[in-house]
């Protein structure tokens, strides 16, 4: 899937638009088609390793988004394939698709767009 990509700790003007793998569906999560992600303060810290979290390289930054339910993990209720949701990540949303745990996934009304949902899931405390 194609991302934007941090290969190591340095400068935002580092990152690169690449291919990562695909996530793989898991017990109790979400995989998400993203149509739209916030842009923090924070991402810009992980990606220059000055932030608490620091995952392991490549990754994707990214810890807010909105899109369509792709695929469901054994035991996810409530939510449906083609529904759309808005989920805090932590990182990995400046993605194509993003895995979720099942319980952070917020529906989105329908009267709301991606690009208006995508950066209010850490609003709601769902994002870490």
């Amino acid at each position: 899937m194609k991302a934007v990509i941090c290969e190591k700790f340095g400068k935002i003007e580092d990152l690169i638009w690449g291919e990562l793998p695909d996530p793989v569906v898991e017990s109790g999560k979400i995989l998400i088609g993203v149509k739209a992600c916030g842009v923090n303060f924070p991402d810009g810290l992980m990606v220059q390793g000055k932030y608490q979290t620091k995952p392991a390289f490549p990754f994707s930054a990214g810890s807010e988004a909105a899109g369509v339910v792709l695929a469901l993990g054994e035991g996810v209720k409530g939510v449906n394939l083609g529904d759309r949701v808005f989920v805090g990540t932590g990182y990995g949303s400046f993605a194509e698709k993003v895995l979720a745990e099942a319980h952070r996934v917020i529906q989105i009304p329908t009267e709301l767009n991606f690009r208006e949902v995508a950066g209010i899931t850490t609003t709601f405390g769902t994002a870490y």
